[in-house]
Protein backbone atom coordinates (compact mmCIF):
# COMPACT_ATOMS: atom_id res chain seq x y z
CA UNK A 1 0.00 0.00 0.00
CA UNK A 2 1.49 3.47 -0.95
CA UNK A 3 1.64 6.06 1.62
CA UNK A 4 -0.96 9.17 1.33
CA UNK A 5 -0.26 12.31 0.09
CA UNK A 6 0.50 14.99 2.46
CA UNK A 7 1.01 18.49 3.13
CA UNK A 8 4.76 18.60 3.42
CA UNK A 9 4.71 22.55 4.52
CA UNK A 10 5.90 21.52 7.91
CA UNK A 11 8.82 19.52 6.51
CA UNK A 12 9.76 22.38 4.11
CA UNK A 13 10.07 24.88 7.16
CA UNK A 14 12.19 22.22 8.96
CA UNK A 15 14.47 22.70 6.07
CA UNK A 16 14.80 25.89 5.90
CA UNK A 17 12.89 25.86 2.68
CA UNK A 18 10.29 28.77 1.65
CA UNK A 19 6.72 28.17 2.39
CA UNK A 20 3.56 29.80 1.86
CA UNK A 21 2.70 30.66 5.77
CA UNK A 22 4.13 29.56 9.04
CA UNK A 23 3.42 25.65 10.41
CA UNK A 24 2.11 25.13 13.35
CA UNK A 25 1.52 22.02 15.80
CA UNK A 26 1.56 21.52 19.36
CA UNK A 27 3.87 19.57 22.02
CA UNK A 28 1.43 17.38 23.79
CA UNK A 29 -1.31 18.39 21.61
CA UNK A 30 -2.59 14.61 21.38
CA UNK A 31 -4.04 14.49 24.77
CA UNK A 32 -5.08 15.74 28.57
CA UNK A 33 -7.20 18.89 27.36
CA UNK A 34 -9.12 16.46 25.04
CA UNK A 35 -12.71 15.25 25.99
CA UNK A 36 -12.37 12.09 24.04
CA UNK A 37 -9.14 11.45 25.77
CA UNK A 38 -10.17 11.74 29.09
CA UNK A 39 -12.71 9.41 28.43
CA UNK A 40 -10.45 6.66 26.94
CA UNK A 41 -8.08 7.49 30.00
CA UNK A 42 -10.97 6.79 32.13
CA UNK A 43 -10.55 2.94 30.61
CA UNK A 44 -6.93 2.77 29.55
CA UNK A 45 -3.74 4.09 30.91
CA UNK A 46 -0.98 5.34 28.79
CA UNK A 47 1.06 2.31 28.05
CA UNK A 48 -2.00 0.15 27.63
CA UNK A 49 -3.40 3.19 25.34
CA UNK A 50 0.65 2.90 23.23
CA UNK A 51 -0.14 -0.67 23.00
CA UNK A 52 -3.03 -1.00 21.15
CA UNK A 53 -1.82 0.45 17.41
CA UNK A 54 -5.89 1.37 16.37
CA UNK A 55 -6.47 3.50 19.52
CA UNK A 56 -3.05 4.81 19.68
CA UNK A 57 -3.75 6.26 16.12
CA UNK A 58 -7.22 7.60 17.07
CA UNK A 59 -5.44 9.48 20.26
CA UNK A 60 -2.70 10.86 17.68
CA UNK A 61 -4.31 11.91 14.55
CA UNK A 62 -7.43 13.52 17.08
CA UNK A 63 -5.82 16.85 17.32
CA UNK A 64 -4.98 16.51 13.74
CA UNK A 65 -8.71 16.90 12.65
CA UNK A 66 -9.67 18.89 15.49
CA UNK A 67 -7.09 21.42 15.14
CA UNK A 68 -6.28 21.49 11.52
CA UNK A 69 -2.11 21.42 12.63
CA UNK A 70 0.45 20.69 10.16
CA UNK A 71 2.08 17.97 11.52
CA UNK A 72 0.88 15.15 13.85
CA UNK A 73 3.31 14.06 16.95
CA UNK A 74 2.91 10.04 18.07
CA UNK A 75 1.24 9.38 21.15
CA UNK A 76 3.35 7.46 23.33
CA UNK A 77 6.18 8.67 26.31
CA UNK A 78 10.11 9.05 26.43
CA UNK A 79 9.67 5.82 28.94
CA UNK A 80 8.44 3.92 25.85
CA UNK A 81 11.39 1.90 25.01
CA UNK A 82 13.10 1.53 28.53
CA UNK A 83 11.60 -2.12 29.72
CA UNK A 84 13.08 -2.91 26.55
CA UNK A 85 16.53 -2.93 27.97
CA UNK A 86 15.58 -3.92 31.59
CA UNK A 87 14.00 -0.97 32.86
CA UNK A 88 11.21 -1.59 35.14
CA UNK A 89 9.48 1.81 34.75
CA UNK A 90 5.79 2.63 35.77
CA UNK A 91 3.44 5.77 34.83
CA UNK A 92 2.08 6.71 37.99
CA UNK A 93 -1.17 9.33 37.90
CA UNK A 94 0.13 12.50 39.87
CA UNK A 95 3.63 11.24 39.67
CA UNK A 96 5.02 10.72 36.46
CA UNK A 97 7.49 7.68 35.27
CA UNK A 98 8.57 5.59 38.64
CA UNK A 99 11.68 3.45 38.47
CA UNK A 100 11.76 1.34 41.64
CA UNK A 101 15.61 -0.34 41.38
CA UNK A 102 17.10 3.07 40.39
CA UNK A 103 20.89 3.10 38.65
CA UNK A 104 23.49 3.48 41.28
CA UNK A 105 26.35 1.98 39.48
CA UNK A 106 28.80 0.51 36.61
CA UNK A 107 27.66 -2.81 37.35
CA UNK A 108 23.61 -1.72 37.07
CA UNK A 109 24.38 0.10 34.21
CA UNK A 110 26.39 -3.25 32.64
CA UNK A 111 23.30 -5.39 32.87
CA UNK A 112 21.06 -2.90 30.66
CA UNK A 113 20.17 -4.74 27.46
CA UNK A 114 19.81 -3.84 23.69
CA UNK A 115 16.23 -2.79 21.97
CA UNK A 116 15.52 -4.95 19.21
CA UNK A 117 12.40 -2.63 18.18
CA UNK A 118 10.99 -5.13 15.93
CA UNK A 119 10.42 -7.72 18.53
CA UNK A 120 10.19 -5.16 21.63
CA UNK A 121 8.27 -2.01 20.57
CA UNK A 122 6.22 -3.76 17.27
CA UNK A 123 2.81 -1.72 18.38
CA UNK A 124 4.40 1.61 18.23
CA UNK A 125 5.63 1.18 14.49
CA UNK A 126 2.44 -0.83 13.77
CA UNK A 127 0.67 2.90 14.93
CA UNK A 128 2.98 4.35 12.92
CA UNK A 129 2.22 2.41 10.20
CA UNK A 130 -1.31 2.41 10.09
CA UNK A 131 -0.84 6.39 10.52
CA UNK A 132 1.26 7.31 7.71
CA UNK A 133 0.04 5.04 5.21
CA UNK A 134 -3.95 5.29 5.99
CA UNK A 135 -4.59 8.21 7.90
CA UNK A 136 -2.61 11.09 7.65
CA UNK A 137 -2.60 14.01 5.51
CA UNK A 138 0.71 15.67 7.38
CA UNK A 139 3.99 14.68 8.38
CA UNK A 140 4.29 12.53 11.57
CA UNK A 141 6.35 13.35 14.53
CA UNK A 142 8.51 10.54 15.73
CA UNK A 143 10.24 11.19 18.98
CA UNK A 144 12.87 9.95 21.43
CA UNK A 145 14.24 11.02 24.93
CA UNK A 146 17.55 12.09 25.57
CA UNK A 147 20.15 10.30 27.38
CA UNK A 148 20.57 12.88 30.16
CA UNK A 149 16.40 12.97 30.55
CA UNK A 150 16.02 9.18 30.85
CA UNK A 151 19.04 8.79 32.84
CA UNK A 152 17.92 11.90 35.07
CA UNK A 153 15.21 9.37 35.86
CA UNK A 154 16.70 6.24 35.71
CA UNK A 155 19.17 7.52 38.79
CA UNK A 156 16.63 9.62 40.57
CA UNK A 157 14.06 6.86 40.57
CA UNK A 158 11.58 9.31 39.49
CA UNK A 159 10.70 13.04 38.69
CA UNK A 160 13.15 15.59 40.53
CA UNK A 161 12.83 19.23 41.06
CA UNK A 162 16.97 19.61 41.25
CA UNK A 163 18.91 16.69 39.85
CA UNK A 164 21.20 16.10 42.40
CA UNK A 165 21.44 12.65 42.19
CA UNK A 166 22.34 12.51 38.71
CA UNK A 167 24.59 14.94 38.64
CA UNK A 168 26.46 13.87 41.62
CA UNK A 169 26.32 10.89 39.96
CA UNK A 170 27.66 12.33 36.63
CA UNK A 171 30.19 14.20 38.54
CA UNK A 172 31.81 11.93 40.59
CA UNK A 173 30.80 8.40 38.70
CA UNK A 174 32.69 9.15 34.97
CA UNK A 175 33.11 6.08 33.58
CA UNK A 176 30.02 4.56 34.71
CA UNK A 177 28.54 7.79 33.39
CA UNK A 178 29.66 7.73 30.12
CA UNK A 179 28.65 4.00 29.62
CA UNK A 180 25.13 5.27 30.73
CA UNK A 181 25.40 7.98 28.06
CA UNK A 182 26.11 5.34 25.12
CA UNK A 183 23.96 2.47 25.86
CA UNK A 184 20.82 5.11 25.65
CA UNK A 185 22.40 6.46 22.57
CA UNK A 186 22.71 3.42 21.81
CA UNK A 187 18.81 2.40 22.60
CA UNK A 188 18.19 6.07 20.82
CA UNK A 189 19.18 5.18 17.76
CA UNK A 190 17.90 2.04 17.34
CA UNK A 191 14.42 3.51 18.43
CA UNK A 192 13.69 6.06 15.76
CA UNK A 193 15.60 4.72 13.02
CA UNK A 194 12.84 2.28 13.55
CA UNK A 195 10.47 4.60 13.39
CA UNK A 196 11.41 5.75 10.55
CA UNK A 197 11.78 2.86 8.81
CA UNK A 198 7.73 2.73 10.05
CA UNK A 199 6.81 6.01 8.16
CA UNK A 200 7.56 8.71 10.48
CA UNK A 201 8.47 11.87 8.74
CA UNK A 202 10.42 13.98 11.71
CA UNK A 203 11.95 13.30 14.34
CA UNK A 204 12.26 15.39 18.01
CA UNK A 205 14.45 14.73 20.55
CA UNK A 206 13.26 15.97 24.13
CA UNK A 207 16.42 16.60 25.98
CA UNK A 208 13.59 18.26 28.90
CA UNK A 209 15.37 18.10 31.87
CA UNK A 210 18.72 18.77 30.20
CA UNK A 211 18.87 22.62 31.51
CA UNK A 212 19.74 21.81 35.28
CA UNK A 213 23.64 22.01 33.41
CA UNK A 214 25.27 24.94 33.34
CA UNK A 215 27.03 24.98 29.50
CA UNK A 216 30.84 23.71 30.45
CA UNK A 217 29.41 20.86 31.85
CA UNK A 218 26.96 20.38 29.00
CA UNK A 219 30.00 20.50 26.63
CA UNK A 220 31.72 17.87 28.82
CA UNK A 221 29.47 15.30 29.97
CA UNK A 222 26.43 15.49 26.73
CA UNK A 223 27.02 16.98 23.71
CA UNK A 224 29.42 14.62 22.19
CA UNK A 225 26.73 11.64 22.73
CA UNK A 226 24.33 14.24 20.71
CA UNK A 227 26.98 14.57 18.73
CA UNK A 228 26.78 10.83 17.68
CA UNK A 229 22.90 10.59 17.90
CA UNK A 230 22.22 13.51 15.30
CA UNK A 231 25.18 12.72 12.86
CA UNK A 232 24.08 8.77 13.19
CA UNK A 233 20.04 10.03 12.58
CA UNK A 234 21.54 12.54 9.77
CA UNK A 235 22.38 9.89 7.16
CA UNK A 236 18.13 9.09 7.52
CA UNK A 237 17.10 12.10 5.88
CA UNK A 238 14.34 13.61 8.18
CA UNK A 239 13.89 16.56 9.69
CA UNK A 240 15.64 16.54 13.58
CA UNK A 241 14.21 18.30 15.90
CA UNK A 242 16.24 19.67 19.48
CA UNK A 243 13.80 20.68 22.52
CA UNK A 244 14.59 21.39 26.00
CA UNK A 245 12.80 23.31 29.02
CA UNK A 246 14.85 25.90 31.00
CA UNK A 247 17.84 25.45 28.56
CA UNK A 248 18.23 28.82 26.86
CA UNK A 249 21.80 28.93 27.97
CA UNK A 250 21.81 25.87 25.67
CA UNK A 251 20.64 26.94 22.98
CA UNK A 252 23.59 27.73 20.68
CA UNK A 253 25.10 24.17 21.95
CA UNK A 254 22.08 23.15 20.15
CA UNK A 255 22.90 25.14 16.90
CA UNK A 256 25.96 23.27 16.39
CA UNK A 257 25.06 20.26 16.97
CA UNK A 258 23.92 18.01 13.28
CA UNK A 259 20.67 19.08 13.36
CA UNK A 260 17.71 21.06 11.68
CA UNK A 261 15.64 22.49 14.06
CA UNK A 262 16.09 24.32 17.26
CA UNK A 263 13.27 24.24 19.56
CA UNK A 264 13.15 27.08 22.33
CA UNK A 265 10.44 27.31 25.27
CA UNK A 266 9.15 30.59 26.31
CA UNK A 267 11.86 32.07 28.04
CA UNK A 268 14.27 32.84 24.98
CA UNK A 269 12.26 35.70 22.38
CA UNK A 270 13.37 34.48 18.74
CA UNK A 271 15.12 37.40 17.91
CA UNK A 272 17.28 36.79 21.04
CA UNK A 273 18.11 33.45 19.69
CA UNK A 274 18.74 34.72 16.43
CA UNK A 275 20.94 37.51 17.59
CA UNK A 276 22.99 34.66 19.27
CA UNK A 277 23.71 33.66 15.40
CA UNK A 278 21.23 30.77 15.49
CA UNK A 279 20.54 30.62 11.62
CA UNK A 280 18.38 26.81 11.71
CA UNK A 281 14.99 26.80 11.58
CA UNK A 282 13.96 27.90 14.97
CA UNK A 283 10.68 26.36 16.58
CA UNK A 284 8.78 27.94 19.60
CA UNK A 285 7.61 29.34 21.69
CA UNK A 286 3.92 30.50 23.12
CA UNK A 287 4.31 30.34 27.14
CA UNK A 288 1.21 27.76 26.83
CA UNK A 289 -0.43 29.38 30.15
CA UNK A 290 -1.21 32.38 28.02
CA UNK A 291 -4.21 29.40 26.33
CA UNK A 292 -5.66 30.54 29.90
CA UNK A 293 -6.02 34.04 28.84
CA UNK A 294 -8.67 36.12 26.66
CA UNK A 295 -8.40 35.71 23.08
CA UNK A 296 -7.07 38.88 22.70
CA UNK A 297 -3.78 38.79 24.72
CA UNK A 298 -3.65 35.12 22.79
CA UNK A 299 -3.65 36.55 19.83
CA UNK A 300 -1.35 39.72 20.71
CA UNK A 301 1.77 37.35 21.53
CA UNK A 302 1.20 35.18 18.99
CA UNK A 303 1.41 37.68 16.56
CA UNK A 304 4.28 39.36 18.42
CA UNK A 305 6.30 35.92 18.47
CA UNK A 306 4.99 35.40 14.65
CA UNK A 307 6.54 38.69 13.80
CA UNK A 308 10.00 37.50 15.49
CA UNK A 309 9.71 34.42 13.85
CA UNK A 310 9.20 35.41 9.99
CA UNK A 311 11.56 38.58 10.25
CA UNK A 312 14.42 36.24 9.14
CA UNK A 313 12.34 33.01 7.64
CA UNK A 314 13.11 29.39 8.96
CA UNK A 315 10.04 29.49 11.38
CA UNK A 316 7.75 26.62 13.25
CA UNK A 317 4.99 27.56 15.17
CA UNK A 318 4.64 25.87 18.94
CA UNK A 319 4.24 26.36 22.08
CA UNK A 320 7.55 26.74 24.53
CA UNK A 321 6.52 23.47 26.51
CA UNK A 322 3.25 20.89 25.67
CA UNK A 323 -0.63 22.18 26.28
CA UNK A 324 -1.52 20.97 29.35
CA UNK A 325 -5.19 19.48 31.11
CA UNK A 326 -7.00 22.89 31.51
CA UNK A 327 -6.95 24.57 28.01
CA UNK A 328 -10.04 24.68 25.81
CA UNK A 329 -9.80 22.60 22.48
CA UNK A 330 -11.36 25.72 20.74
CA UNK A 331 -8.84 27.75 21.61
CA UNK A 332 -6.01 25.62 19.81
CA UNK A 333 -8.23 25.35 16.87
CA UNK A 334 -8.32 28.94 16.85
CA UNK A 335 -5.20 29.68 17.43
CA UNK A 336 -4.07 27.31 14.50
CA UNK A 337 -6.38 29.11 12.30
CA UNK A 338 -4.76 32.66 12.89
CA UNK A 339 -1.28 31.48 12.48
CA UNK A 340 -2.45 30.33 9.42
CA UNK A 341 -4.29 33.51 7.97
CA UNK A 342 -1.84 35.92 10.02
CA UNK A 343 1.15 34.57 8.22
CA UNK A 344 -0.55 34.41 4.57
CA UNK A 345 -1.03 37.98 4.73
CA UNK A 346 1.83 39.46 6.58
CA UNK A 347 4.43 41.61 5.23
CA UNK A 348 7.41 39.89 6.53
CA UNK A 349 9.51 37.28 5.18
CA UNK A 350 8.29 33.68 5.42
Amino acid sequence: MSERKINDTFLKACRGEKTDYVPVWYMRQAGRSQPEYREIKEKYSLFEITHQPELCAYVTRLPVEQYDVDAAILYKDIMTPLPAIGVNVEIKSGIGPVIDDPIRSLADIEKLGEIDPEQDVPYVLETIKLLTKEQLNVPLIGFTGAPFTLASYMIEGGPSKNYNKTKAFMYSEPKAWFALMDKLADMSISYVKAQIRAGAKAIQVFDSWVGALNVADYRYYIKPVMERIFSELKGENVPLIMFGVGASHLAKEWHDLPLNVVGLDWRMPIQDARSLGLTKTLQGNLDPAILLSPWEVIEERAKEILNQGMEQGGYIFNLGHGVFPDVNPETLKRLTSFVHEYSRTAKVKI
